[in-house]
């Protein structure tokens, strides 16, 4: 019984690390649409675009919130948040926290 137990722990913490590499795979995918102002990783080599790698988790999803519901005024940012999911907002949010943030300056 106790060997079971440990199996069935080990596969749980298994199936939770591919759960959430498949995740960061498809918000990688997800985050080809934003690559084109904020950079491959987040990190923006435009003064114009904010860097989003390394920001914090619920900054990021508040922000793509507010830009979807109009809350937080950017027309470009509206049109590209207006058709995400909440759950397409959560796997962005994670993807681009758990970027590497560099400190280039401009």
């Amino acid at each position: 019984m106790k060997t079971l137990m440990v199996a069935l722990a080990l596969a749980g913490l298994l199936l939770g690390s591919f759960s959430q590499a498949s995740s960061m795979d498809a918000a990688k995918e997800k985050s080809k649409t934003c690559a084109a102002c904020h950079g491959a990783d987040g990190n923006s080599s435009a003064p114009d675009f904010p860097r989003l790698a390394g920001q914090n988790y619920r900054y990021l999803v508040k922000a793509l919130s507010d830009y979807k519901s109009g809350e937080r005024k950017n027309a470009i940012m509206h049109g590209n948040a207006a058709n995400l999911s909440q759950k397409d907002i959560e796997d962005l949010a994670a993807f681009y926290a758990h970027q590497t943030g560099l400190s280039v300056k401009y």
